[in-house]
């Protein structure tokens, strides 16, 4: 079973792998309503216009194709997180919820109720025996397509019945594999948008959401310098920044360059200094998953030198990795200083195996657990 999202990377693995004999169904996901939004008209995955792009490929391939309902599945664990997120104040990454929650643990069990005996995406990522012979997770042969990062989440367990055809090619060898396959969606373009924030106004977004849940939308607040305690602006809502953000501050009193370095929502208060302030030499990361050692997470207490990535195109960190006790994730100390925002995904990597990671606590008063 390949998953489908109308997008020209998984249409390309699906027809790679008719090609090269395999019995394929193609199965696209209906995630979202995307009813009079910009998704509609296509370029954001699992819209209306992808899943009839999604169609017209298993046609073209004379594969059969589904279509699965897991709107309710998405919009509990990847919407309400994202939304959540913002409101107390932290960076949400949805695709790796969704890779997390949606993607693969509902979709395997959807290809085993077919009879499939694997699930197929078109990530840019690669699976390969790590050095104790099971199967391990590493990055896309192509660095600026790689994807590992929002993989790590995905189920360890699984990593057996899973396949990522596209991890060993180029973006450019896989247009020309699609152009070759004569697929109908050989030239789409890609959108690197939220898929159900259509429009990029994610503030706006989180908004609607709570006031449509009768939850407090964050109101207007202070800009105030995280040093002095001085207002320097004020702002229409504490949901509209992320730690480490430069632009956007609005007219501040000072002409000094500042980034965000602390949200606070009960106050509605949004805390300013210089680069250094917003940088971190150790955090907590939260809710552990592990992919390396049969996807078991190390015992409390074990330490280990990986590289950690804090976001999708930041270059790896040399790190310390100490696991805490009673599940309450990782103590992370790097061998030099980088803004962590709270709420995004840190991945551990050994050379280009990804190991596991979790997400950015935010930061506490208090010292670190032994």
């Amino acid at each position: 079973m390949v998953a489908l999202s109308g997008g020209v990377d998984s249409a390309t693995a699906a027809g790679l792998l008719v090609e090269a004999g395999h019995r394929v169904v193609g199965m696209t996901m209906r995630l979202y309503d995307a009813g009079g939004t910009a998704a509609s008209a296509g370029g954001r995955c699992c819209g209306p216009r992808d899943i009839e792009d999604a169609r017209a490929v298993c046609s073209h391939l004379g594969i059969p194709f589904y279509v699965i309902d897991l709107e309710s599945e998405f919009h509990e664990r990847v919407v309400e997180d994202f939304v959540s997120a913002y409101l107390a104040g932290e960076t949400p990454n949805p695709c790796v919820r969704c890779n997390q929650h949606v993607k693969f643990t509902p979709l395997l069990s959807r290809a085993r109720a077919v009879g499939a005996e694997v699930l197929a995406t078109g990530h840019y990522a690669r699976l390969a025996p790590g050095p104790d012979g099971e199967v391990a997770l590493w990055r896309g042969v192509d660095a600026s397509k790689d994807q590992s990062y929002f993989l790590f989440s995905m189920p360890g367990a699984e990593l057996g019945s899973v396949r990522f055809p596209l991890g060993a090619m180029t973006k450019e060898e896989v247009r020309g594999h699609a152009a070759r396959l004569g697929l109908p969606n050989a030239a789409k373009e890609e959108s690197q948008e939220i898929c159900f924030v259509p429009d990029g106004d994610y503030a706006g977004f989180v908004a609607a959401s709570a006031l449509a849940r009768r939850r407090a939308v964050p109101g207007p607040g202070a800009i105030v310098d995280a040093r002095s305690g001085a207002l320097v602006g004020r702002h229409e809502g504490a949901h509209h920044f992320t730690v480490g953000q430069h632009r956007g501050l609005g007219n501040l009193t000072t002409k000094e360059r500042l980034f965000v370095v602390a949200i606070d929502p009960e106050r509605d208060e949004v805390k300013v200094g210089p680069r250094a302030m917003a940088e971190q030499h150790e955090f907590v990361v939260r809710e552990l998953r592990w992919l390396a050692g049969g996807g078991v997470v190390p015992a409390a207490g074990a330490e280990l030198s990986a590289l950690v990535q804090v976001r999708h195109r930041q270059a790896p960190i040399a790190a310390q990795v100490r696991i805490l006790p009673a599940g309450a994730g990782a103590a992370v100390t790097l061998a030099e200083p980088t803004v962590a925002a709270p709420g995004q995904s840190a991945v551990f990597y050994d050379a280009d195996r990804v190991l596991g990671g979790g997400w950015i606590a935010p930061p506490t008063p208090h010292p670190l657990p032994a």
